[in-house]
């Protein structure tokens, strides 16, 4: 039982430390949605160099990070030198990683579409090194159970982050107009978007002040043969790990190339990297439920066969993934105001965007199947045709029409794999689950949703008023059916019967 209460309260601590930096990071698309115009394609170049960040760091950490769980807690293996290995292994390829792009950052920057700006790509190359060498140390701690360091570095850095960003886009600026002499000899106020770029590495840098007691106090060794074994291990999960990310960073990395006026490209990318961002509620949602989730369905596996739980598990999700769907939809007159008002025309594509982050959480819940049975290739399977059909329908519609191809994109990438791996779930792993409960659920929000849509009222606090009415229908509809206020902690004290 302490076993499972520690599990349970340094998973609450990951996960809050990840889903409140997600929310924080996400209070940066106000500040750069007003910073940088729609028309300026600012937003764009943000939106393309993080993207193909992300993929930069699955492929520099090379799946070195799950090598260390697993050999650090062998019983044949030392910890230390697994320890070490890796930070040598990581470390070294890093460096070459950051030598080879300032080497040819001309020419890749200019392949690019930033052959003015060079430097936004330099700067980020050695923040993608910093941080994929900086995993080792967070799963040092991860492994060393010391989640308060881990979660108060990763706070510490991202507010951090969010002050800089906050100085140069705004407080400097404003002295740039008032009171130029003071800081005229470093700040260009038509450098813009680099400063984004410029916060992020000095971010990165000072980050790595605080694991200087992670990378000293015991002898560096390379054990090159441990290091084969590590490799053999991990080299799967690089397939895995692109894949996925490519799934859902693949569009934005795609578009610059795909569509056919370049400056354009940047502003359409702009736009819909931004309206995106709206969607975020569903993203944090999912993120959360993973958290709590995934260790829980590994821990109750131990106890027997838990598939009816999976199944109360994968209905009670898709309720609470379709009210936050109607919430956001319901209220994006509100909601809108997160963005630039030059960015607004992009907000038809929330719905698309957020109904395929509903399928990825889906088929998260789905995933289980496999891992339980111990054959996680299918994973790599579903990933890699996940992410083959969205590079497809990307190259193919793109071109013709623009970032709502990359939402449409997404949906049915996903919904794919979610009809896959239910499918192929159901042969190998059958859960019961409840099908007709849960078409029930979708069938009211998407009819509340289209009655939304078809009745308008024109003054602005009527239509919230009636939307409102609309999402009290759908929780009243699962508090009849499923979540009964009785059996609900807290309130359940306050309605018992005499």
């Amino acid at each position: 039982m302490s076993n499972l209460k520690s599990l349970a309260k340094d998973t609450a601590i990951y996960g809050m430390s990840s889903i409140l930096g997600k929310f924080l990071n996400y209070l940066l698309v106000p500040l750069y949605t007003a910073s940088f115009s729609a028309q300026s394609g600012g937003y764009g170049v943000v939106t393309n160099i993080y993207a193909v960040v992300a993929l930069l760091q699955v492929l520099l950490i090379y799946g070195m990070e799950t090598g260390f769980f697993r050999f650090a807690n062998k019983k044949e293996e030392n910890e230390n030198t697994v320890y070490s290995s890796i930070l040598i292994s990581v470390g070294s390829t890093s460096l070459l990683f950051v030598f080879l792009s300032l080497v040819f950052l001309d020419p890749i920057s200019s392949w690019f579409g930033y052959g003015d700006h060079p430097e936004f790509l330099g700067m980020m190359a050695i923040v993608v090194a910093m941080d994929a060498f900086q995993s080792i140390p967070f799963a040092y701690l991860r492994h060393k159970k010391r989640p308060i360091k881990f979660a108060a570095i990763k706070l510490f850095s991202i507010i951090f982050g969010i002050s800089l960003n906050l100085f140069f886009l705004l407080l400097c600026p404003w002295l740039h107009t008032h009171y130029p002499e003071t800081i005229s000899w470093f700040y260009d106020p038509s450098y813009g978007v680099g400063y984004v770029f410029v916060a992020n590495l000095i971010t990165t840098l000072f980050q790595t002040v605080f694991f200087i007691p992670e990378l000293r106090g015991f002898p560096y060794k390379y054990d090159r043969e441990l290091m084969k074994r590590i490799f053999r291990y991990s080299s799967p999960l690089i397939i895995l790990g692109v894949a996925g990310v490519l799934n859902q960073t693949v569009d934005k990395i795609l578009f610059p190339f795909l569509y056919p006026d370049e400056n354009e490209a940047r502003v359409q990318l702009g736009i819909y990297g931004a309206t995106s961002k709206v969607a975020m509620v569903m993203v944090m949602f999912t993120q959360a439920f993973r958290y709590a989730y995934e260790p829980f369905v590994f821990s109750k596996n131990k106890d027997g066969d838990q598939r009816a739980m999976y199944a109360r598990v994968m209905k009670f999700f898709i309720i609470f993934a379709l009210l936050a769907f109607l919430a956001v939809m319901f209220y994006l007159d509100i909601l809108r105001y997160i963005i630039a008002s030059d960015y607004w025309e992009g907000l038809d594509v929330v719905p698309v965007v957020m109904t395929a982050e509903l399928f990825m959480g889906i088929y998260f819940n789905l995933s289980f199947w496999y891992k339980l049975i111990d054959e996680t290739r299918w994973g790599a399977y579903f990933s890699l045709i996940g992410c083959v059909i969205i590079i497809a329908l990307n190259v193919l519609f793109v071109p013709i029409y623009g970032y709502w191809a990359c939402a449409w994109a997404g949906f049915v990438g996903y919904a794919v794999i979610t009809v896959l791996s239910y499918l192929l779930g159901q042969k190998k792993y059958p859960i019961n689950y409840d099908l007709k409960g849960i078409g029930l659920y979708v069938l009211l929000a998407a009819a509340l949703y289209g009655i939304s849509l078809l009745v308008v009222p024109s003054n602005i606090i009527l239509r919230l008023l009636f939307r409102t009415l609309l999402l009290f229908i759908f929780i009243a509809y699962t508090i009849k059916k499923d979540l009964p206020l009785n059996q609900i902690p807290v309130l359940n004290r306050f309605i018992k019967k005499p």
